[in-house]
Order: C-alpha cells, then sequence, then structure tokens
C-alpha cells in the first residue's frame, strides 16, 4: 500500500533534515537563520511534494534552500547579520587529526575563513566541496554559467588559501 503524501513527506523530512541545515548553516553562519532557511524551503516542498517527490525532492530542496539564502541576504541588508557561532558552522567537517582540539580550532578557522567570502563564493564552495556536485550541477543550482562557478570557485579557493585564519595549516589545501 502506498503511503500517503503527508507520511511520504514526513519521511523525507526525517531523513534529510539535518543535511539540510547543515548546508544552511554553512552557507549563512547562523543556526538559527539555518533553520529558518530550511523551513521555509520544506514549507514550498510541501505545496509541491506530489510534483516534486518523483524527481529528485533532495536536489529541489537543497536549491531552495540555497535561492532562499541568497534572497533573504539580497532582499534584507539592513538586517542583523551573524557574527560569532563558527563552531557550529560545519560540525561533520572531519580531517584526520590526533587532537580533538585541533579538530575544533580548525573548524573555527574555516568559518572565520568562509565569512569573508562572497555570497556566491560560499555557496559554491559549499556546494562543490561539502555538497560534493560539479561544476555543471553547482552551476544549475544557482542558475549562472559553468565559467561563473569556475571563476567564483578560484577567487574562493585563493581566498581561504591566503586567509590567517587557514595560514600554516593544512585547511587550506582540504577546501
Amino acid at each position: 500500500m502506498r503511503q500517503s503524501r503527508d507520511e511520504e513527506f514526513t519521511a523525507f523530512v526525517v531523513a534529510r533534515s539535518a543535511r539540510l541545515v547543515h548546508i544552511a548553516r554553512m552557507l549563512c553562519g547562523d543556526p538559527a537563520l539555518a533553520e529558518d532557511l530550511v523551513q521555509t524551503a520544506l514549507e514550498k516542498a510541501y505545496q509541491r511534494w506530489d510534483r516534486i517527490e518523483l524527481g529528485d525532492p533532495f536536489g529541489y530542496v537543497r536549491q531552495a534552500v540555497v535561492n532562499q539564502h541568497l534572497s533573504w541576504v539580497r532582499r534584507r541588508p539592513w538586517r542583523e547579520r551573524p557574527s560569532g557561532g563558527a563552531a557550529e558552522l560545519e560540525p561533520e567537517l572531519t580531517w584526520s587529526v590526533t587532537d580533538p582540539a585541533a579538530g575544533v580550532d580548525r573548524r573555527l578557522a574555516v568559518g572565520r575563513a568562509l565569512r569573508h567570502l562572497t555570497r556566491r563564493e560560499r555557496a559554491v564552495i559549499v556546494l562543490r566541496y561539502v555538497e560534493d556536485l560539479t561544476e555543471a550541477d553547482t552551476a544549475a543550482v544557482l542558475g549562472v554559467a559553468v565559467g561563473t562557478i569556475k571563476s567564483a570557485n578560484a577567487r574562493a579557493l585563493r581566498k581561504l588559501r591566503e586567509a590567517p585564519e587557514l595560514s600554516g595549516s593544512e585547511v587550506g589545501e582540504h577546501v
């Protein structure tokens, strides 16, 4: 027996919402805003669930989260900007370190360095390296040309490599 629309959507939310919130936190740096972005994206997805469930619902909602983030920043420049909270940006990010404190320091450094990127550069880095999307897929999510992704990626990586927070660390090589 086929599950109801609500049951299917609920199962999707339970299975994928943590990953969506993680992506949103990487994009905006603010845990509360990240949850709001995901909630708004999920509301929109629920309204269209019958049409998107057969395709790639995660891809659809992920793109909605990215669009919500870019739209929120673009439309509301007067709103408060997140500050601090870098420790929460990347809880799943792991490098092979023997000292747990060094891992925390690296996550904090990455969070600080990410805050210096433009919205587009940050979105490109998150989609390319956290979500492991191809350049073409990243371009499709952001609605730009592949060349734009390549140049934004190159600028962002250069900034991250030059970031004082990451100097002398292998973190710049992993991003």
